[in-house]
């Protein structure tokens, strides 16, 4: 009776079509090919089994001379054959999943002199034909469009694999026969042959590539290694395509990455040991690089909510010789790998959403790299992270943060944005003002230790200063910003709640009194006050010489220049850490006198005196910080005329008095404190003609005056008789006859 009520439900999940009394006769001829394509839709009854139209019928004489052992027996079959698709046993293929067309050929079982079905069409679509035209039929329309994987032909399927809403026309109801194609590796049933493609790539690129079926090998590891500072990482075949990938890898940022590898050796000097996080491990391979160079000095732990990047993370660990701590949100499991002194390192690695472990736990170091924005992040991250702590974040939405969408920006940072000649640093100071107000909101402080903008990313590295005053001071560095459209000048305005005027007075360019309409827009808010700390940039330097950091040095000392606003080009960096050091919590910081660290003190908060001598000294130090903004010398630049070597304009400026030098943001960029106009009155002195006869006589005898000057200024080696070019009645007319050509408030490209 259990073989009857089977039958029972296997004829109740045909379709209506299927069940028509008139085709018995047809389907008398092939039954074998009836019992496969039965077999197709998951059932297998037994009894008499029909072809084309997948009848199904079941003698009542066999059925009742079943035994018990066979209605088991066939009761797990059936239910053998009807696994989910989710299921990992393995399971025969479908005959849609041939290797060869021959193979595909015998499922027909052509013979000349009899009329064959198709194996892959019902029967009112194709009818049985001749062996000639069935053999043109499956290569044209079933071999041609197939799909190729591993050596095996996924061929498309017309049988009512695939379940489709009926559709009803007049009084008949009917059933859709979709074309579809059955995936090797996960048997889904697609429709399009180019989705089918890509949801093969997306099981490759997953490193799905073991297929369920028996019949199918698994195939070779398709991980592939890479060496990174001497740390070993496995990556899959599309790790520079975050959109694609679980763990995603981007050799270009490698300069990134020793970056931070610096600020933390830094840190490490100062306490030990330190509790650093990698919230975004991806891959993990920062953090085995932290790991594996400062040793016992840190306590590593990766993160990642994805479990696929989490089983990654544990397998590079291991592939470098780590002992692995698994933690995740229901258990704690320990394991470990390897043999020898190598295994003294243990990584924690946790599946985790970023704001929860740090919401739930404290660390020292923090670095958030998310795909895109960080400003989701800000919050967690200043939460629990300890006092005097850093807090590095990569943002790579450039097309936002470098004002290609500024709708984004306004949405994300709540910034104003306009395309500038220093738009690199107006995005780092973007950056630090929304990492200014998320500290603020914890009651903590921040001071700026780094601040990069490059290519593909945004890098700012703060310190946590704790408490409601330090707050306060870094949320009054936080201004908005005027900038005039015609000649670049820019400003800061000032502090203070009334309403001014007049803005444009306090633009130093007479642009809005000489040009018609508004010429000045406000940007911002921004952070307005440095962007880097010397002692801590030397530092870093120091370091990444002791650890061999090639990509990382000349940034460095470009940075070091920035930071002091100064071409010099001599300065120590192989003792940058003093004999003095300060106690803080029971841990001694060895600090320089020149840095800012220096006002440490016992205990985790500061007393009110300790906090106004800070005030007092960061107010010294306000006239020794860095310019803000720097001018791009081509943009600039003065039609007609050549301008001088950009080495040797920062040594007129400098000659001018002014503080100069040059920036990582732009290559062509200068960092003066000097004034537009002064700026650009020296770069008119000190160019010369294209050409001659363009050019009124005064400027040309000047401008050979000039170039013989230069000429003799750099065979004396910057005496003081050879820049007797510099006379103020030569300047006086060269100033007045350009003016007249080329007034300052609009010269530009």
């Amino acid at each position: 009776m259990a073989a009857e009520e089977a039958a029972e439900a296997a004829l109740a999940r045909l379709s209506p079509e299927r069940r028509q009394p008139g085709r018995e006769d047809d389907d008398e001829e092939n039954p074998e090919v009836g019992g496969e394509t039965a077999a197709l839709n998951g059932v297998v009854v037994p009894g008499k089994v029909k072809s084309n139209n997948l009848d199904v019928k079941v003698a009542e004489s066999e059925l009742e001379t079943e035994e018990k052992g066979t209605e088991e027996e066939s009761t797990r079959e059936s239910d053998s054959n009807i696994l989910d698709v989710s299921s990992d046993y393995p399971r025969e293929k479908h005959i849609s999943i041939q290797r060869h067309l021959a193979d595909l050929e015998k499922l027909a079982d052509l013979k000349e002199d009899e009329k064959k079905p198709c194996p892959l069409c019902p029967e009112e679509k194709f009818k049985a034909c001749y062996s000639h035209k069935l053999h043109r039929h499956l290569q044209n329309l079933h071999w041609k469009v197939s799909v190729e994987f591993e050596g095996y032909r996924m061929c498309i399927c017309h049988l009512p694999c695939r379940p489709v809403k009926p559709n009803l026309v007049g009084d008949q109801t009917f059933s859709k026969m979709g074309a579809h194609y059955h995936c090797i590796i996960c048997s889904a049933t697609i429709t399009r042959r180019t989705d089918m493609i890509g949801h093969i790539n997306r099981h490759v690129n997953k490193g799905e590539t073991e297929s369920r079926f028996i019949t199918v090998p698994a195939p070779k590891s398709s991980h592939k290694v890479l060496k990174e500072s001497a740390t070993d990482v496995q990556v899959l075949p599309n790790y520079s395509t975050p959109q694609k990938t679980d763990s995603y890898f981007n050799p270009k940022m490698k300069l990134n990455r020793q970056l931070i590898f610096c600020a933390l050796a830094v840190l490490a000097e100062e306490r030990k040991p330190i509790e650093c996080l990698d919230a975004f491990g991806a891959t993990g391979i920062m953090g085995l690089q932290w790991a594996k160079h400062l040793r016992s000095s840190v306590k590593v732990t990766i993160n990642d909510c994805n479990e696929n990047s989490v089983t990654m993370i544990q397998e590079n660990c291991l592939l470098n010789k780590m002992k692995v701590k698994l933690n995740t949100k229901e258990e704690d499991n320990d394991e470990a790998m390897g043999d020898g002194e190598e295994n003294t390192d243990t990584i924690e690695v946790t599946k985790m959403d970023a704001n929860v472990i740090m919401h739930l736990r404290s660390f020292d170091f923090i670095h958030l790299d998310p795909f895109g924005t960080s400003v989701n992040y800000l919050d967690s991250a200043f939460r629990n992270v300890r006092n005097l702590g850093i807090v590095s974040l990569t943002s790579t939405d450039i097309s936002s943060l470098y004002a290609k969408a500024q709708h984004v920006a306004l949405r994300h940072y709540g910034c104003n944005i306009v395309r500038t000649e220093y738009y690199k640093e107006l995005a780092a100071r973007i950056v630090i003002a929304a990492v200014t107000r998320a500290a603020a909101r914890c009651n903590k402080g921040i001071e700026v230790l780094l601040a990069v903008a490059l290519e593909h990313f945004v890098l700012v590295v703060v310190r946590v200063l704790r408490g409601p005053s330090p707050a306060d001071d870094s949320a009054k560095k936080i201004r908005y910003l005027i900038h005039c459209q015609w000649c670049e000048e820019r400003i800061f305005q000032k502090e203070g709640n009334m309403v001014e005027e007049n803005p444009y007075q306090q633009l130093p360019c007479d642009c809005h009194g000489s040009m018609p309409g508004k010429t000045a827009v406000v940007l911002g808010p921004l952070w307005s006050g440095a962007l880097f700390n010397t002692g801590f940039l030397r530092r870093m330097l120091f370091e990444a010489l002791q650890y061999g950091l090639d990509e990382a040095q000349p940034l460095l000392k470009t940075l070091v220049y920035e930071a002091e606003c100064t071409t010099l080009k001599h300065f120590s960096t192989h003792s940058p850490y003093d004999e003095n050091k300060q106690e803080e919590c029971g841990v001694y910081i060895k600090t320089p006198n020149t840095s800012a660290e220096s006002y440490l003190v016992h205990g985790k908060r500061k007393s009110d005196e300790v906090i106004r001598n800070a005030a007092k000294r960061q107010k010294s130090e306000n006239s020794a910080e860095h310019p803000a903004f720097y001018y791009n010398i081509h943009r600039h630049s003065i039609k007609g005329m050549n301008m001088p070597k950009l080495n040797k304009f920062l040594k007129y400026l400098s000659k001018a008095g002014y503080r100069v030098s040059r920036t990582h943001f732009d290559p062509m960029g200068v960092r003066t404190n000097a004034p537009l106009a002064q700026f650009k009155t020296i770069l008119m002195k000190y160019s010369t003609p294209t050409y001659a006869g363009g050019q009124a006589e005064g400027p040309v005898h000047l401008a050979e005056d000039v170039q013989a000057g230069e000429q003799v200024q750099a065979a004396a080696d910057g005496k003081a008789e050879d820049a007797e070019f510099l006379e103020d009645d030569k300047s006086g007319v060269a100033a007045a006859t350009f003016t007249k050509d080329y007034p300052a408030h609009c010269v530009a490209d």
